[in-house]
């Protein structure tokens, strides 16, 4: 149990004993003491002011008295200020939470509470590479994964591919008539740039003959429907769908380039599923669900036999579920797919990754599985994050100028590269050792600067901003890391198991590093609780920080004790752990050297 979570209990039952309040422990308010106040941490007391008819002055006096003397092994003095009630730890809780915590090897990690939870992320095309967009996806999906699972839930990682619609045909459509037979191997580039090439061959051709009708004297809005081109990818479609074995052919075979691409892609930046969805066997997924939605009422057929439900109570419109032709819509095949996936899985949480630009969908979503009554329907969560953008503005697949996954990654490691011969540190590396340091450095920088910002918030990526050894950044806590254990190695002689003695007074930047490295379970339950890594960032960030000041102040292996000496040894030995731990749930390394 965290020092705040046992203030709480302190405190419920404090006003138990004195005012024969019964109060919920979780609702008291408990912050750490800024700075300016003697104190570790705080306790509000405005919310009881009222009800208690007595001054938050005397509630602090009375309600201090009896925590310090019900809890003397944790506290030792207080006082008050202005209705907020400071507390102070005795040094020997620290010391002894240091103790324990070194000596557990899963310290921060959570016991599995049974609770199994869904993760669905990247969801890419197969007519295009992944591209930075992409990018803050997967890291989104896969660090809420690992955080969930560190928090003690069981978690599943899925992926659904878009593997089949107008938007593959066109790049199916355009290698037929450019491709001339090339393939990924004979042009030396990955499949998955190969096929995107031609999605903007498309593209171009399209614009062309759009042009070229206008002149014709043909109205815009006609010639964008008329042009050639679309025209057959149209045709390739309603083929595809109909079974014909050639067009099945080149797609398996267009589908089989990009797979492979994206395995590379997923390799580099250490993405994985446990289960991948291909669109091209669910789009059938949900028709049966319609039927059963007419049936309850919860939808409603209209003459033309289309089938929709009315959401305008809930506060949004009405939705088509099945058009008059029979087939399903988009919505159709993904609540079919959330039946499968509760049967196959039996989650009770499913968490979707996926832009802003669909929140409208998932609320439909939601709703939809609630009306009809379907398992684990409130366990759905739409894990809505906003845009990335570079400087020079928001990118386009059609045009040509998004920045793929893989030249954003090269990029960063050449980047990470050029700063860390600056530095001169690295000259008795291996050639191989480089290699994976300037990996290691250049993809860390990549992850914690998408990841550090809130997922709700639109965010502009700059590479050279990202990469700085000094600052909100990720080679900023790799650096610290690998600066512990180098004082580790430093002064290896010293007994790592030896424990220090707890009755010795603390310093304040000793105290400082203990207090935050305490924070370190909470910090990840309260990510996962809000689905947000960038709680975890920036925790990591400020962890880093504390111990940078602690180390320029004082020494470790020149200590003025050999209880101190070995008292800091522990420190660093924890913090070293946590940045490992921590960047590790962020899908981020930390290497011994850099």
């Amino acid at each position: 149990m965290s020092i705040v979570q046992q203030i709480k209990q302190a405190a419920a039952l404090a006003m138990n004993q004195l005012y024969q309040l019964n109060i919920n422990a979780a609702d008291i308010l408990v912050n750490a003491t800024k700075p300016e106040f003697e104190g570790d941490y705080t306790v509000v007391l405005f919310p009881y002011v009222k009800q208690l008819r007595k001054s938050p002055d005397v509630i602090g006096q009375e309600l201090g008295a009896t925590i310090t003397g019900n809890n003397s092994q944790l506290f030792h003095k207080f006082n008050v200020i202005k209705g907020f009630l400071n507390l102070t730890v005795v040094d020997t809780y620290w010391i002894n939470f240091l103790v324990e915590a070194n000596q557990n090897v899963q310290f921060g990690i959570a016991e599995r509470n049974g609770e199994s939870v869904m993760v669905e992320y990247s969801s890419p095309n197969t007519n295009k590479p992944l591209h930075l967009g992409h990018l803050r996806n997967n890291f989104l999906g896969w660090s809420i994964a690992a955080i969930l699972e560190a928090s003690g839930n069981s978690v599943v990682k899925t992926c659904v591919v878009n593997d089949r619609g107008i938007h593959i045909c066109k790049s199916m459509i355009a290698w037929l008539r450019y491709g001339n037979g090339t393939t990924p191997e004979t042009e030396g580039i990955k499949g998955d740039h190969f096929v995107g090439n031609y999605y903007v061959k498309f593209n171009d051709v399209f614009k062309a003959e759009v042009e070229e009708l206008v002149a014709a004297g043909m109205e815009k809005d006609t010639a964008e429907k008329q042009a050639p081109i679309l025209l057959d990818a149209q045709k390739m479609l309603l083929d595809w769908e109909a079974g014909d074995a050639d067009v099945l052919s080149l797609w398996h075979q267009m589908n089989t380039w990009v797979y492979a691409g994206f395995d590379d892609t997923y390799q580099k930046i250490g993405t994985q599923f446990d289960k991948v969805y291909y669109e091209s066997k669910t789009y059938l997924l949900g028709k049966d669900l319609v039927e059963q939605g007419l049936s309850k009422a919860v939808f409603y057929q209209k003459p033309d036999a289309s089938v929709w439900i009315d959401l305008t109570s809930d506060g949004l419109d009405e939705k088509i579920v099945r058009r008059k032709d029979g087939t399903s819509v988009y919505i159709t095949q993904d609540i079919g797919l959330a039946v499968d996936k509760t049967k196959e899985f039996g989650c009770s949480k499913s968490i979707y990754v996926v832009g802003d630009e669909q929140n409208y969908h998932f609320k439909v979503l939601k709703l939809i599985c609630q009306k009809l009554a379907l398992p684990a329907a409130d366990g759905i969560f739409h894990l809505s994050y906003g845009m990335v953008e570079l400087p020079s503005g928001k990118m386009k697949s059609r045009e040509g100028t998004v920045v793929d996954a893989d030249d954003i990654i090269d990029e960063m490691v050449g980047i990470a590269k050029a700063k860390t011969e600056e530095l001169g540190k690295v000259k008795d590396f291996t050639p191989q050792e480089l290699a994976d340091l300037y990996h290691t450095i250049g993809l860390g920088a990549l992850k914690f600067f998408l990841l550090r910002v809130d997922p709700k918030k639109k965010m502009i990526f700059n590479p050279e901003e990202s990469i700085e050894f000094q600052g909100f950044t990720g080679p900023f806590i790799q650096f610290i890391h690998a600066r512990i254990k180098s004082i580790l190695r430093k002064v290896s002689s010293v007994n790592p198991d030896a424990l220090p003695d707890n009755t010795q007074l603390l310093l304040p930047s000793e105290k400082a590093i203990l207090v935050a490295l305490e924070l370190f379970p909470s910090i990840i339950q309260e990510a996962a609780n809000e689905y947000d890594p960038s709680k975890l960032a920036i925790y990591l960030y400020d962890l880093s920080k504390t111990f940078s000041s602690f180390y320029t102040e004082l020494s470790i292996a020149n200590a003025e004790s050999e209880d101190k000496k070995l008292l800091r040894l522990q420190l660093a030995k924890l913090t070293a752990h946590v940045l490992q731990v921590g960047m590790g749930l962020l899908g981020i390394q930390v290497p011994e050297r850099m």
